[in-house]
């Protein structure tokens, strides 16, 4: 925080505490620096004062919010310590009181995790950390605060968000209680789910975020298609990892050591979900499940509300990545109509180049070693570049290019530059 807004922040505290109130600094930012984690927003709780005693000292304060109060001075938003009541169904079924009399530890009883309940006092520097949430940081332990808990559905998505972005396990006791809001995640907005899956698919393992909703046994409620690939055997020949989930987990796992473009990593994660709906007479092969997983991946897409770009992304990377796999195979006019068909994609072809790249990197095969052996990118991308309209008007003297023929002398070029490429190499 830069000095002049630590100055007013010290402002207002004194001013706080001239009036019988106590400013805090409160949740994640607390967590984020006895992690060593850079700090980008900071919370603040308020005790002791009620909201028209607040207005009364800060009357430039705007106020936020029909529940409970949010004051914003200075663009600083200043919350009062309140106690919620759980009145119904849902993620917002809630009564709030922000009396004057609730106390630090009360504000803090009501949040979802020890490590996300701990405060500090803007003036003494004093750490208020009643259910040791610094204890469970050190040990590298999510654990529910209070029975409160189970009252909030959406801490489901939350715990397996921390526990992908710290990498933290989760003790057995919230485990439990992150089962008994089973039924209550079909409740949650597809927006609330996606805020989370977004956070999660951002981590260097995505994969855990998966594993906890497992081991919660809710992984099918929103992320059906994911928790159908387990149990999918595959030919153990090709695939020593295991079924076709632990496969995916890999895969995604793999997309985030080479890259924080969330399409390519979702891409990577979607890529295979045609081998859940696999006929069982056929396992452990899955035939078809390219082209099956296209429709699988927008029934995915459209229940957790990924944008309509990321469901195109992986919509290619389900149908192109076994044909992708298998390139260097191909007949050439294959190779080019392969080529000219991703291209025109918002994947592309060096996104579907990472998603085979983590496809193929499996049975010790190291990751940039796939990189190095999956080409088709690098050949369709100057195949592309230099055989393209300019190009057969310069050297074949087809003038128009908007005859129906353009597509056909086009295609018959690209056809001859690969060939020749190829024989170069």
């Amino acid at each position: 925080m830069q000095k002049i807004e630590q100055e007013k922040i010290k402002e207002i505290a004194y001013k706080l505490q001239e009036n019988g109130g106590t400013l805090y600094l409160v949740g994640g930012v607390i967590r984020n620096k006895l992690l060593g984690i850079p700090v980008t927003d900071e919370d603040y709780c308020i005790t002791g004062i009620s909201k028209e005693k607040f207005q009364e000292i800060f009357p430039q304060a705007k106020v936020q919010g029909k529940d409970f109060p949010v004051f914003i001075i200075d663009n600083i938003e200043f919350a009062l310590a309140r106690k919620e009541r759980k009145i119904g169904v849902g993620h917002k079924a809630f009564e709030f009181d922000t009396d004057e009399k609730i106390t630090i530890e009360e504000d803090l009883a009501r949040r979802d995790l020890t490590i996300n309940s701990i405060a500090q006092n803007v003036l003494t520097g004093e750490i208020i950390d009643p259910f040791n949430g610094r204890q469970d940081i050190e040990n590298k332990v999510l654990r529910k605060t209070t029975d409160a808990f189970i009252e909030d559905p959406l801490r489901v998505y939350r715990v397996a968000r921390f526990s992908a972005s710290l990498e933290f396990s989760v003790d057995k006791e919230t485990i439990k209680c992150m089962k008994k809001l089973k039924n209550e995640l079909s409740t949650l907005s597809k927006e609330r789910v996606f805020t989370e899956f977004k956070k999660a698919l951002g981590t260097n393992k995505p994969s855990i975020f998966f594993e906890t909703l497992k081991e919660a046994e809710v992984l099918d409620v929103h992320f059906l298609e994911i928790y159908n690939l387990i149990g999918k055997v595959q030919p153990e020949k090709y695939h020593p990892e295991g079924d076709s989930y632990n496969h995916t987990l890999m895969v995604v796992d793999n997309s985030a050591k080479l890259t924080d473009d969330l399409e390519v990593r979702y891409s990577s994660l979607v890529h295979d979900l045609g081998k859940g709906n696999t006929p069982k007479e056929i396992l452990p092969h899955h035939y078809g499940h390219d082209e099956r997983g296209i429709k699988l991946v927008t029934d995915l897409s459209r229940r957790i509300g990924v944008p309509k770009s990321w469901e195109k992304c992986g919509k290619t990377a389900a149908k192109w990545h076994m044909k992708a796999g298998i390139f260097e195979k191909m007949t050439v006019p294959k190779q080019v109509d392969f080529i000219q068909e991703v291209s025109k994609t918002i994947l592309g072809l060096d996104g579907l180049k990472i998603v085979v790249a983590c496809d193929k990197a499996r049975g010790g095969k190291d990751l940039e070693q796939s990189l190095k052996e999956v080409r088709f990118a690098k050949i369709g991308k100057e195949c592309i570049e230099k055989i393209d309209g300019k190009f057969l008007q310069e050297n074949k003297g087809i003038k128009d290019l908007s005859g129906e023929n353009f597509a056909k002398y086009l295609r018959e070029e690209r056809i001859n530059w690969v060939k020749n490429f190829q024989n170069i190499e």
